[in-house]
């Protein structure tokens, strides 16, 4: 049974142009991956234009790790007005992920068997099931095509696992920064990551504000791979006389103190679970098999000094996606490229969809 607080016709759930933190409630047992299941969820999403008469103009947007459905607020340089993705031509959408503090069912949601939040007992979700919300999402929305998905790092996950799960329904496929399965070196990342937020005290503890000071540590461990040693040398670098009081030191501390003021532990936690689980692969016989499947027309970017996501990740994806297109950006920011390379992102995506 599919619940909404506005009515269930299309132009009426969505409004024109700007409506953001829509909340889409699916109010019956949902099975996940792991055989667990949640008793129902929540999801929490923007949408930006109108959907056209003819029902083609659809972007759905796949947001990063510790992003949210507002994607106009962290990758404004090509989505607004007067931008490379315009509400006034496009229906745009992003959906915060189940798992999320920002809105979408998580663990600082309430378990409807105790009436406490569940914290600890949240149950691990996966890239697949992410994927089953939005087509529930999807379905309830009567969207039947997806002109174009994009999504970098996570979010790009997320839009491979959907254009392999559902083949006929997104024409333009826009990956940057991403993969077919997490490697070893990512998983071996987010486990260290998790291993600082046990590393706090107070994470034993059932209290929603547990393990803060270990998320901090964590997001300045994950900052490491999100940037480069060329970033760092460059941007952080201290005059030759320094002799403490580093750049580097300072900017480390100020970015985990930033982090713990706008997220949560536990949904940090569940997010690299989420992260972990990604292989497109997974019982569909092979990586090679399974990226066979996609029949959108495939852009993927690369970044020259990303090494969370190497450039050999989406060189294997270009060889197996039926004809994709792989372009390389030359970045000094490593993985971040992806939300700060607005320029050449845009010169890259408007060839192609042209």
């Amino acid at each position: 049974m599919l619940v909404n607080s506005q009515k269930d016709v299309l132009e009426n759930v969505i409004p024109s142009w700007k409506s953001e933190d829509l909340t889409f409630k699916f109010d019956a047992r949902f099975e996940l991956e792991s055989g667990e299941f949640l008793p129902g969820f929540e999801l929490n999403y923007s949408t930006y234009g109108t959907y056209n008469a003819k029902k083609n103009n659809v972007v759905w947007v796949c947001h990063a790790l510790t992003g949210d459905a507002k994607v106009f607020n962290w990758w404004g340089q090509i989505f607004g007005e007067n931008k490379l993705f315009n509400p006034e031509n496009h229906f745009i959408i992003c959906v915060n992920v189940l798992g999320s503090c920002y809105g979408s069912t998580g663990p600082l949601s309430i378990n409807p068997k105790n009436g406490k939040y569940y914290l600890h007992d949240f149950p691990a979700i996966s890239m697949r099931d992410i994927v089953a919300t939005f087509e529930i999402l999807r379905k309830h929305l009567q969207i039947s095509e997806i002109h174009t998905c994009i999504g970098g790092s996570l979010g790009g996950q997320q839009a491979l696992e959907w254009a392999v799960s559902c083949p006929d329904l997104i024409k333009n496929l826009i990956l940057m920064a991403t993969n077919a399965r997490t490697s070893p070196w990512g998983i071996a990342l987010n486990e260290t990551q998790r291993m600082a937020i046990c590393a706090d005290q107070t994470w034993k503890f059932s209290n929603e504000n547990a393990g803060i000071e270990g998320m901090k540590v964590a997001r300045t461990m994950a900052l490491l791979s999100y940037r480069s040693y060329e970033t760092y040398n460059e941007t952080q670098k201290d005059d030759i006389n320094a002799l403490g009081n580093y750049k580097a030191a300072s900017y480390q501390k100020y970015q985990g103190q930033k982090f713990g003021n706008r997220f949560n532990a536990f949904s940090y936690w569940a997010l690299t679970l989420i992260l972990d689980s990604h292989n497109v692969g997974r019982n569909r016989i092979s990586l090679e098999n399974a990226l066979s499947l996609v029949k959108a027309n495939t852009l993927i970017m690369s970044i020259s000094t990303d090494i969370l996501f190497p450039v050999v990740e989406q060189q294997f994806l270009k060889n197996h996606i039926p004809n994709a297109k792989l372009i390389l950006l030359e970045s000094l920011f490593g993985h971040d490229g992806f939300l700060i390379e607005s320029e050449k992102i845009e010169v890259a995506i408007r060839d192609f969809l042209r």
